[in-house]
């Protein structure tokens, strides 16, 4: 799995001009879901990003979690980010999951986030989306889980 995560101050997506998902104060988090990942490589992510300290406290550091400080995900299903462009000029796509095998992990990460109390908004699963969002800091983490460990 490989996630693009952003603090924001806001985020939205939407879908043929209608917002489908947004929040505030939070994480904006594009997932891209690799063939042979699987719930376990979800939860490490999950826990990861749930955990991460981006958010600063009250002495400026960032030592907070989206879950200290009550933030919202946005989480929106990307396949390109599994794009390999090491070669040519078309990337290749062949290490995304197709779409029964990632959409049942976007959905678990979904679930996962929302049982640890992150209140999670998303876009829809395989539709041209638009997104917006206000990078806060700016702040953006990229991570992959391979194996179930982050590298």
């Amino acid at each position: 799995m490989r996630a693009v995560i952003q603090r924001v101050s806001r985020a939205a997506v939407s879908v043929d001009g209608d917002v489908v998902g947004q929040i505030s104060h939070g994480l904006a988090i594009l997932l891209g879901a690799a063939a042979g990942d699987t719930q376990g490589d979800v939860d490490v992510l999950v826990d990861k990003v749930a955990g991460l300290r981006i958010f600063r406290d009250d002495q400026q550091k960032m030592n907070r979690s989206v879950v200290d400080v009550g933030g919202s995900v946005l989480l929106i299903s990307q396949f390109t980010l599994l794009a390999d462009a090491r070669r040519g000029r078309r990337p290749s796509f062949v290490d995304a999951a197709v779409p029964g095998e990632a959409e049942p992990l976007i959905e678990y990460a979904v679930r996962r986030l929302t049982d640890l109390g992150v209140p999670v908004e998303t876009g829809i699963f395989g539709a041209d989306m638009s997104v917006e969002l206000v990078n806060d800091g700016p702040v953006t983490i990229v991570l992959d889980v391979v194996d179930g460990k982050v590298r």
